[in-house]
């Protein structure tokens, strides 16, 4: 058997963490078992589907590097083989026309639930002669499709959770299409999925209870049923339904953000599966490497954010300042920061040594330029800053204009960070009195990299300048 697996969104929104998740279990049970990852985009609800959801889902999933081997298709274009099935499940007496008024249906509901009974649609329709059915689409009655729902438990098995049983009673006869050519969720996928191929249905536990609705379609037109597995649920922080706050931003905002597509990928896989030993740091070639199925586990998991953060700050560091640069240079979500680079004097060369010194404190691509901004703009600073202990202004002072004295004599070629420790050092034995009013003078923060490899970049005129501007300050 050639595995065929699926993501099928709805384009009622942006692809969320969530979302990805299930893209990429797909995706890695796909290139696991050498089979085919199709994308498959559910939009038929006319009304709440939007193209740039669509364009939202399609890049995200290519960010993220899940790239499909089939589609993407699209149900709306899909039509002519939803009226065929909708055609023969009527014909054989699976499915019927429903005539009944959304009033009517809420009267019925409410005379259920007072009778203590589980409201489920009363098959007035069920027996509906040919005659009156002719005469009521003669007269534009409106009208719905429901499907026959036997009486019965069925019992499905999930390769996660085994077997999971349904009492069909409580579900009834439930509307499968608006009309011929408008199918609903529960009709148009699983005839998408049996006409695709799909061996095996992997999505979140959420649609365990769609399952049956599903399968009652598949026996109906007698198809065999695929594999289900239903990976557990994904919980924001406090344990609760996702929110905004709690991890339902789209991927792209993660992106937008600095985060790294392997940092996301890396974070999702561990909800749910964890590869062997205690290792938290792998990656997707890895992960289809050691990928089972059966080792999902089922209990719900909580997003948990410092992870993500602790995560991506990993893969930040061990980026090549190249790529990290040219990710700045050409996404254009990066606009802002590519515009700061821009304007300032710098060569390639030290654009690298800057991103390094930046990575040392970042969490995200964004935050390694607010770092080391100092780089890129005139600043100022409260001149109790550049204190040391209980030195006053004045012996500050005096350690700067010491410190600028011995630079003066520096030649441009040894102006670099190892020369230039020699000289500093043995300026006196306390070397925070050196070393900090040097590094507020060339960053103007309390907290930043060493000022040694600071000057290196910023070159021998460019230090002299700012020590200038701490000294005056003093006076």
């Amino acid at each position: 058997m050639v595995v065929r697996v699926r993501f099928a969104p709805s384009p009622t929104g942006n692809l969320h963490l969530g979302g990805a998740r299930t893209a990429l279990f797909n995706f890695i049970f796909a290139k696991k078992n050498k089979g085919n990852f199709i994308l498959r985009i559910e939009d038929t609800d006319r009304e709440r589907s939007k193209k740039e959801f669509v364009d939202n889902i399609i890049e995200s999933l290519k960010w993220l590097n899940i790239f499909w081997d089939e589609g993407p298709f699209f149900q709306s274009e899909r039509t002519s083989i939803y009226l065929k099935v909708i055609e023969e499940l009527v014909s054989k007496g699976h499915a019927y026309r429903c005539f009944c008024t959304k009033e009517e249906l809420e009267q019925k509901r409410l005379n259920q639930i007072t009778q203590g009974i589980a409201p489920r649609y009363d098959r007035t329709c069920l027996n509906l002669s040919s005659e009156i059915i002719k005469q009521k689409l003669s007269q534009g009655i409106p009208y719905v499709i429901r499907i026959k729902v036997p009486d019965q438990v069925l019992i499905f098995k999930d390769l996660l959770r085994g077997e999971i049983k349904f009492d069909l009673t409580l579900i009834g006869d439930f509307v499968i299409a608006k009309s011929e050519t408008e199918p609903l969720f529960h009709l148009s996928t699983p005839i998408d999925d049996y006409y695709q191929g799909i061996t095996h249905i992997i999505r979140g536990a959420e649609h365990i209870s769609n399952t049956p609705k599903q399968i009652i379609v598949y026996r109906a037109m007698n198809w065999p049923l695929p594999f289900y597995a239903h990976i557990p649920l994904l919980l924001g922080e406090t344990g609760g339904k996702l929110s905004k706050r709690h991890g339902a931003k789209s991927v792209l905002e993660y992106k937008k953000e600095g985060f790294l597509p392997e940092a996301i990928n890396n974070f999702l896989i561990l909800l749910g599966w964890h590869p062997k030993g205690d290792r938290e740091i792998i990656s997707l070639e890895e992960v289809i490497k050691q990928f089972e199925l059966k080792d999902v586990e089922v209990r719900p998991c909580v997003l948990n954010f410092k992870k993500l953060i602790w995560l991506n700050r990993v893969y930040l560091r061990n980026k090549p300042n190249e790529e990290i640069l040219k990710t700045v240079l050409e996404d254009e979500d990066f606009f802002d920061l590519k515009e700061f680079i821009k304007h300032f004097d710098y060569s390639q060369g030290e654009i690298l040594k800057i991103i390094e010194l930046g990575k040392e404190r970042a969490t995200t691509l964004k935050e390694i330029f607010q770092s080391v901004n100092f780089f890129f703009q005139d600043f100022n600073y409260e001149k109790e800053l550049l204190k040391w202990k209980n030195y006053s202004f004045e012996q500050i002072k005096e350690s700067l204009q010491k410190v600028l004295t011995n630079l003066i004599l520096v030649p441009e070629e040894k102006f670099n960070s190892s020369y230039l420790k020699q000289i500093l050092d043995s300026l006196s034995e306390d070397k925070g009195y050196v070393y900090w009013p040097l590094r507020v003078a060339l960053t103007g923060l309390q907290a930043s990299p060493p000022p040694l490899e600071i000057m290196e970049i910023l070159g021998k005129q460019k230090t002299l300048k700012l020590i200038e501007k701490a000294i005056n300050l003093l006076s």
